[in-house]
């Protein structure tokens, strides 16, 4: 049994990609996407001998750095099912329609520029119909229950706490007549997030894939993270300032919106203007409205004393581009939750261009930024920046708050790791820049004398 990594290996966070492939079968585990300008460009096409005759696809969560490169499988005429949890299916579908929009989107407006100067078009990486055939294929699986996904391979999935839907995904392999255990981390939440359960505690495996994304760090407590952002807000609402978040659409958007009403409703804040300026967020917080079974215990008593809705009168849904460009015309104080999160596309990126260098706005960012985006760029301090061609001056504040990441810190991790470690697993650490996955490995040499591997992509790892 060997398992190939295709993506966030070598150092690379996004692109998530593991082919597991026995005697009898071969299996998928994420088909994500790279992020990060041209550099991930140039990393998401297969090579068609990865993924020919595979049994199953498994998808640990929605995200498009682990579901973004499904439609190229069926664009390579791939017919293999995809499995993950429910509320993984309607979340994916969404964030996968979305991502072909765009693409589209933003081919067309190349092809423009092409065609001016005398240049043939392109094509955009998938096409509506490859995007509409693989979510046809999706299929959703419970929770905690065994099923088939290949001659010799069974698979559960145990919450991982990450976002809505998301999973560990547990592989018992049958190879040379004896069961082997695999564990894909997947994306890792951080304990006692509002919202999301927290992640299942798993004991038993022998090897052990593990995400590194904050391996070198953790984030500062919430209450600690809430108080600053509440700080934040107060002071820029006294000064009529506009406050930006880039939100990642799926996740990020719901906490800080369930954020936002616990501060109103408490009197931390008076009421101000609120836009939600992204379709795709509108359409995932009503997927989250309809999986009550899987919030927290917190969350669910926050709704039982009072509906949700009613601490956020303030807030504004905008649907449309009519709607995001009529925000320009609101005077502060006022916030804008926008996608991407990663400041790399979406309606987040106009809002900045008019805000961006003015002194009295606040860009706050909740979230990772991969190598190579605007967001990377705004927290590393840059005084200039190029948005959609003009060139813009940083005179906003520019805040980040970690404390509100969906990816667990470094004790979080250990702490995930440390039911399995008496196992002693075969431990390969990916989904993480060079630093923070051997800063992880070091440590969890240091408690449980495990001695990780840190693959390279490609790489093949026999088991």
């Amino acid at each position: 049994m060997k398992i190939k990594v295709l993506g966030a290996g070598g150092g690379e966070v996004t692109g998530s990609a593991y082919l597991i492939e026995t005697n009898n079968s071969r299996i998928l585990v994420d088909c994500g996407i790279f992020q990060g300008g041209r550099h991930a460009e140039a990393l998401n096409m297969f090579d068609p001998k990865d993924v020919s005759g595979l049994d199953a696809v498994l998808i640990t969560h929605a995200h498009l750095d682990h579901t973004g490169r499904l439609p190229l499988l069926s664009k390579m005429l791939m017919p293999a099912p995809v499995f993950c949890t429910q509320a993984t299916l309607e979340l994916a579908s969404l964030i996968l329609r979305d991502s072909a929009h765009v693409q589209e989107s933003d081919t067309n407006r190349l092809n423009r520029k092409r065609q001016r100067a005398g240049m043939k078009p392109i094509q955009p990486l998938v096409s509506h119909e490859d995007t509409e055939n693989i979510i046809g294929r999706l299929i959703a699986l419970p929770y905690d229950r065994d099923f088939q996904v290949a001659s010799d391979i069974k698979a559960s999935f145990a919450e991982a706490g990450h976002m809505l839907g998301s999973s560990c995904i547990q592989l018992s392999i049958e190879d040379e007549g004896k069961t082997k255990k695999v564990i894909f981390s997947g994306d890792l939440g951080p304990r006692g997030v509002p919202i999301l359960r927290d992640f299942k505690e798993l004991h038993t495996a022998d090897a052990v894939f593990m995400e590194s994304t904050y391996g070198d760090r953790d984030h500062k407590p919430l209450d600690e993270t809430v108080n600053e952002f509440i700080s934040i807000v107060t002071h820029a609402t006294e000064n009529k300032g506009k406050i930006l978040i880039p939100t990642f659409a799926v996740g990020r958007a719901q906490l800080m919106i369930s954020i936002l009403a616990s501060m109103f409703r408490t009197k931390h804040v008076p009421h101000f203007p609120i836009f939600l300026d992204s379709p795709m967020a509108i359409e995932a917080s009503k997927i989250y409205m309809n999986h009550k079974e899987l919030y927290d215990e917190e969350l669910l008593e926050f709704i039982r004393e009072k509906p949700l809705m009613e601490d956020l009168k303030t807030l504004k849904v905008c649907p449309t581009a009519e709607d995001s460009i009529a925000i320009n015309d609101v005077p502060g104080p006022m916030m804008v939750l926008a996608g991407a999160g990663m400041c790399n596309a979406g309606r987040i990126l106009h809002h900045l261009k008019y805000n961006l260098w003015k002194p009295e706005t606040h860009v706050i960012v909740v979230g990772y930024q991969g190598y190579g985006t605007l967001g990377r760029m705004l927290v590393e301090g840059a005084e200039k920046v190029k948005i959609f061609g003009d060139e813009i001056a940083v005179k906003a504040t520019v805040h980040t708050l970690g404390g509100f990441s969906a990816h667990a810190g470094r004790k979080d991790l250990i702490n995930w790791f440390s039911y399995l470690a008496p196992a002693g697993p075969r431990l390969v650490i990916i989904h993480g820049e060079d630093g923070p996955r051997q800063a992880l490995g070091s440590k969890i040499k240091e408690l449980y004398n495990i001695d990780a591997l840190y693959p390279a992509m490609k790489e093949e790892i026999l088991l």
